[in-house]
Parts: C-alpha cells; sequence; structure tokens
C-alpha cells in the first residue's frame, strides 16, 4: 500500500475518534449537552389522617326514681274544741214539758231538758203546733246564730215562752200541744206532747226562742 493511500486511512480513523469523543453521551443524547435532569415535582405530604375518635361512653341510664309509697294518712286527733261534735238537739234527746204561766193570756213556760249522755245545741225557736188544729205559732224574737247557740249539757234545761191570747169569737182552746226542735235539717223527730189546758189558739199565738233561763222566755 503506498504510503499516501496509508495517511490518508489514519487521518480518517483518527476523525471518527475525535467525532466519538466529542459526541453526547448516551445519557445525554435525548436532552442535550448539560441539560437539568427534571425534578420530580415534591409530593405534597398528604394530611394525617386523623385517628378514629374514639366512641364516648355511653352515659348511663339514669334509674327511674322509685315509686312513692302514700304515707297512711294519720288518725285525726279529737279537737281540742270541746264543742266540735256537738249537733243540734232533737226530740230524742230531751224531754218536754209546759206549764201555765199567765192564766190571763194563756201563756205556757216550755221546759226541755237534755236526757242524752251528750251535749247538743239548741237552735232558732221551738216548732209549737195545737192538737188537732192547723198551723202553728209564730216565732217571736230573732234567736242566735248557730255558733252562739245555747249548749245544753247533760242534765240542763233550756225555756220558751209560748204567748197565747184573749178570747174572741175566732180563738179556740185546746188541751194540749206538740213541740218539735229545730235542728237546720231534714231529720225526722217524733213530736213531743205537753199538756196545756185551756189554752187559748189564735192569730195571736208566739214563741219566743230558746233560753237558758225561765225569766227571759217569759219576757221576750
Amino acid at each position: 500500500m503506498s504510503s499516501v493511500r496509508r495517511a490518508a486511512l489514519v487521518l480518517v480513523a483518527a476523525s471518527a475518534l475525535a467525532l466519538t469523543a466529542c459526541g453526547p453521551s448516551e445519557d445525554g443524547a435525548a436532552g442535550g449537552t448539560g441539560a437539568p435532569t427534571a425534578t420530580p415535582p415534591a409530593a405534597t405530604p398528604s394530611t394525617p389522617v386523623k385517628p378514629a375518635e374514639s366512641s364516648k361512653p355511653s352515659t348511663p341510664a339514669t334509674p327511674s326514681k322509685p315509686v312513692k309509697v302514700p304515707t297512711p294518712a294519720k288518725p285525726v286527733s279529737p279537737s281540742t274544741d270541746p264543742d266540735y261534735d256537738v249537733f243540734p238537739c232533737s226530740t230524742y234527746d230531751v224531754t218536754f214539758t209546759a206549764s201555765l204561766a199567765e192564766s190571763t193570756t194563756s201563756s205556757y213556760l216550755l221546759k226541755i231538758t237534755n236526757k242524752s249522755g251528750k251535749p247538743c245545741r239548741m237552735l232558732g225557736h221551738p216548732v209549737v203546733t195545737f192538737g188537732d188544729l192547723d198551723g202553728q205559732a209564730k216565732k217571736r224574737g230573732a234567736a242566735p246564730g248557730v255558733e252562739d247557740a245555747i249548749r245544753l249539757a247533760p242534765g240542763e234545761s233550756a225555756y220558751a215562752g209560748l204567748m197565747g191570747g184573749l178570747k174572741g169569737p175566732k180563738s179556740k182552746t185546746v188541751s194540749s200541744i206538740a213541740m218539735t226542735m229545730d235542728t237546720e235539717s231534714d231529720l225526722e223527730q217524733v213530736p213531743l206532747k205537753a199538756s196545756t189546758p185551756g189554752f187559748n189558739v189564735s192569730e195571736e199565738n208566739s214563741v219566743t226562742a230558746w233560753t237558758d233561763n225561765a225569766e227571759d222566755a217569759l219576757s221576750l
């Protein structure tokens, strides 16, 4: 081989080596020499998952209140008022008499006595009727109220005045009268009778309220 041709081969080989030395490496072939390597985006830290809250302990159920057993009612003690159980007198509690007090006017003193073993109250006026005649004696004067009514103890007596009248063309006489008590109730009573010979019955007949003495009974 000639020296010229050998020199040309050497030159071609040198050029190839030079190109190989200056060419991009395999790593930089795609991006070029010195191209910055792309930095992967920083991972955004995920929000830490909060641990599941432990379920709150359930509030214990409030125990139901025990049912109160009603307290037995205390026995009612007797009142300190001595008259708390004093009821109106009826004809079952008393005896009854009538005595002539004034013959001119044919007036009688009516008397009752408590024969029961307990006190009772004398209310209002006696209810007086005349034998078989209709009608009754009119009330004379006012009677005390219930709270002020006479308290008649066992064995004690109360009085009322039965006023007659002068004899006239329309008057009549009876030999007995009957009496019942004012009890301010529908209590049925048995009328008590008393002898009243020659008692003059007229429109003037009247009877006083019960009193605790005979004098007041005849003067009212």
